[in-house]
């Protein structure tokens, strides 16, 4: 499932989000699930009809990543939860574990989404390339983007969501929008 939030030239995407085995670091074998919040560029594109033909959206380069991630064997825990300061263009900064982020993902994610200049900064996004008004529409969009992360969180728990792949041979390791 995506959501997504956009703004002048920012978006907020929130996805459920499976790994098959990423195995990023010893201690750390085995599935994933979780949800993925990514702040990105968005661009709106020009009509490519009459004044009511539906617009182009582009969600673009993502600047900052929040993965709240648990083992599969280890349910409701949240036990892999990190984040990615910055990108390298389309490649994540190395994973950054902050026990704040586990112990109160929502509240964590609430707080970080109230400083966007701050989160901006250490993404390194110059402030011209974000919209005059992007920081204060996402703080006032910030607790319809974390409803939506509390409601996906849910329904992984529950099993509706972040699901391992059927029987079929898997083309990737990921099972998500983002």
């Amino acid at each position: 499932m995506l959501y997504g939030f956009g703004f002048d030239r920012l978006g907020v995407v929130v996805s459920d989000l499976y790994f098959v085995d990423p195995a990023p670091a010893p201690g750390q074998e085995g599935p994933e699930q979780g949800v993925r919040v990514e702040l990105r560029l968005v661009e709106a594109g020009p009509l490519r009809g009459g004044i009511y033909s539906a617009r182009p959206i582009t969600i673009e380069r993502p600047v900052w990543r929040v993965d709240l991630l648990e083992s599969v064997d280890h349910p409701a825990t949240l036990d892999r939860a990190h984040h990615h300061p910055f990108f390298d263009g389309w490649e994540p900064s190395p994973r950054r574990f902050v026990k704040a982020l586990s112990d109160d993902p929502l509240r964590w994610l609430r707080t970080r989404l109230d400083d966007l200049d701050g989160v901006l900064r250490g993404a390194r996004v110059p402030p011209d390339a974000v919209g005059a008004t992007d920081v204060d529409d996402v703080r006032r969009a910030a607790p319809e983007i974390v409803a939506a992360v509390e409601s996906l969180l849910k329904r992984i728990l529950a099993g509706e969501l972040a699901r391992p792949p059927s029987d079929d041979p898997v083309d990737g390791a990921r099972l998500s929008w983002l």
